[in-house]
């Protein structure tokens, strides 16, 4: 049960008490991504004290969001169908906290998984089915990531990997996802830095993955 109570009863006030505490929801995020050790999920939040972490994973257990089971002689977490439910909730609350998504302060840091969410969340399904297959091998800040996009389906793994485009670049790459820099003026700037693959595909890529800010 988590600690927070609001004497309310509604479906609002249950799901905020089942994970509406601080880092519950960005736990259910990584999860969403994937199965993870816990010490794959405390490298993911750098900034969670471990016995928040131990508490909120034992909350959202208790809650049917999520279980321990047994991987490779490991103890994985992973989220419940229950749980899963949450992705169509987690991506619009991405889609609705990036229109007021500023510039990165300093200590602020692109994960692997907080990138494949944000993919997901700007992924265009409609329009990708229109275009032709294309893989992207992408560094955003310090995530690696191949991205598949076959029609309307969408791909994102840890790692490089056969690309039809490579590009390098950091936080900004918001900017060119928001159309506030065209794909020629992102590299231009050095927002985006080609490393192989015809540069022009970058411009399938922000058609591919657009969030209006």
């Amino acid at each position: 049960m988590a600690a927070r109570d609001y004497g309310q009863y509604g479906g609002i006030t249950q799901a905020l008490e089942l994970v509406g505490e601080r880092w519950a929801l960005l736990i259910v995020r990584d999860l969403l991504v994937g199965p993870r050790r816990y010490g794959e999920l405390a490298a993911g939040l750098p900034r969670i004290p471990s016995n928040i972490l131990a508490a909120r994973l034992k909350e959202l257990q208790a809650a049917g969001i999520l279980r321990r089971v047994p991987h490779s002689r490991v103890i994985v977490y992973e989220l419940t169908p229950y749980g899963h439910e949450l992705e169509p909730v987690v991506l619009a609350l991405g889609a609705w906290g990036y229109k007021t998504l500023g510039d990165p302060r300093e200590e602020q840091i692109i994960t692997p998984d907080s990138m494949t969410m944000d993919l997901r969340t700007a992924f265009r399904s409609e329009v990708a089915a229109d275009l032709p297959s294309t893989a992207y091998s992408a560094r955003l800040g310090a995530a690696e990531l191949l991205i598949r996009v076959r029609g309307s389906a969408l791909d994102v793994s840890r790692g490089d990997g056969v690309a039809d485009l490579a590009f390098c670049a950091g936080p900004d790459i918001r900017r060119l996802i928001s159309g506030e820099l065209s794909p020629h003026r992102a590299i231009q700037t050095g927002v985006v830095e080609v490393l192989r693959g015809r540069g022009e595909l970058l411009d399938r890529f922000a058609t591919t993955f657009h969030l209006a800010a």
